[in-house]
């Protein structure tokens, strides 16, 4: 595959980098400052027609290829701005599991910026195995009650809306009673609490109490028992490392620690090299993705390949800034501290290797 750009897509690079050349430095910042800005960060790279590039017009994207994603990424890794806001694995979702109403109602304020968005999944009994969560939804009338306890929950102080996944059937197996819901976050039943992470940051993360919150039927997410199947989607997309969109910032971090062993006169160090080489095994993979994604294929399973991939590089990474800065520079030390969370997030790396155990190459549960 040519991985230059096309006259289309170099011409978009450079409007891109010109933007970002006036604007991105306003947006520069770290700890609990890089996420206080976080919306305002979404609402000026829609304004300025830099988000939602390859989903439906429709909805407010602007359905380009995938390849105009990667441009962003790579650019906004380049300007040292933060990266687009993740939302792709909630989009999908309630694309393709939601109702036409449910998407037209929601998606557009999701990917415009609007209304901010947190999802419901992970509990402090049921992290990576969701199909044990214990939340449940009990119908009354035309609403369902929500009682429960959520945590890691991406802004969810700031949240409008959380796409929750919740308990309907406690009589049904366990993969089956399991629903989805679109739930508002202002209201009464509604607790939500900080989580401060090991390099600082408490507005990251947060655990969110819900203590009979009401959500209508209408904002139920497909059918009762439908949550798994949602489910699935959601994290099948939240690990594919072309959707994150961090490669870029890897290999941006890798050159900056070369310059700084350089620019002392040493040799890099192992921890270095093999880094580097992390790095560049994760940029071509997303490359291959890239080209699959344009040849229509579609992943399921293989998104948990793609973030066990993901966590050795990000943890390769950040030892290498360790091993080379120490705790000298902030910035670096809190690279290092933010990688250890990598094989925890979107599933544990336990968990990833089991679905590829068992999905993937069709080994024996037992």
């Amino acid at each position: 595959m040519d991985y230059r750009d096309s006259p289309e897509e170099a011409a978009f690079r450079a409007r891109l980098r010109a933007w970002l050349a006036e604007n991105a430095a306003q947006f520069r910042a770290t700890g609990d400052e890089y996420w206080h800005q976080a919306g305002r960060w979404h609402v000026a790279l829609y304004e300025a027609g830099f988000f939602g590039l390859s989903w439906p017009k429709k909805y407010g994207g602007h359905e380009l290829p995938p390849v105009y994603d990667v441009i962003l990424d790579e650019e906004l890794a380049l300007a040292g701005a933060p990266p687009r806001p993740s939302l792709g694995y909630l989009v999908h979702g309630l694309d393709r599991h939601g109702s036409e109403e449910l998407a037209l109602r929601f998606l557009p304020g999701m990917i415009n910026g609007t209304e901010r968005w947190c999802q419901g999944f992970s509990e402090p009994g049921a992290g990576s195995d969701l199909a044990s969560l214990t939340t449940r939804a009990e119908r009354d009338g035309d609403e369902y009650v929500i009682h429960g306890h959520k945590i890691w929950t991406s802004y969810s102080d700031v949240a409008d809306w959380c796409l929750l996944l919740a308990r309907t059937d406690p009589d049904a197996p366990r993969h089956r009673g399991i629903s989805a819901f679109v739930v508002w976050m202002h209201q009464p039943g509604v607790e939500q609490r900080p989580l401060k992470m090991i390099n600082g940051v408490s507005a990251e993360f947060g655990q969110v109490i819900f203590d009979g919150a009401r959500v209508p039927a209408t904002n139920m997410v497909g059918r009762p028992g439908d949550g798994w199947k949602l489910a699935m989607t959601v994290v099948g997309h939240e690990r594919e490392p072309s959707t994150l969109g961090y490669a870029a910032r890897y290999r941006k971090t890798v050159r900056a620690l070369a310059a700084a062993v350089a620019e002392r006169g040493a040799e890099p160090p192992d921890d270095l090299r093999w880094a580097a080489v992390q790095a560049e095994m994760l940029r071509l993979h997303v490359r291959r993705r890239l080209s699959e994604q344009l040849d229509g294929i579609t992943h399921t399973s293989d998104g948990s390949l793609d973030k066990l991939l993901m966590t050795w590089v990000e943890q390769s990474v950040g030892h290498a800034a360790l091993t080379v800065s120490g705790t000298r520079d902030p910035e670096m030390l809190a690279t290092y501290l933010y990688s250890r969370a990598q094989s925890v997030m979107g599933g544990t790396s336990q968990i990833q290797k089991n679905i590829i155990a068992g999905r993937i190459l069709g080994l024996p549960t037992a």
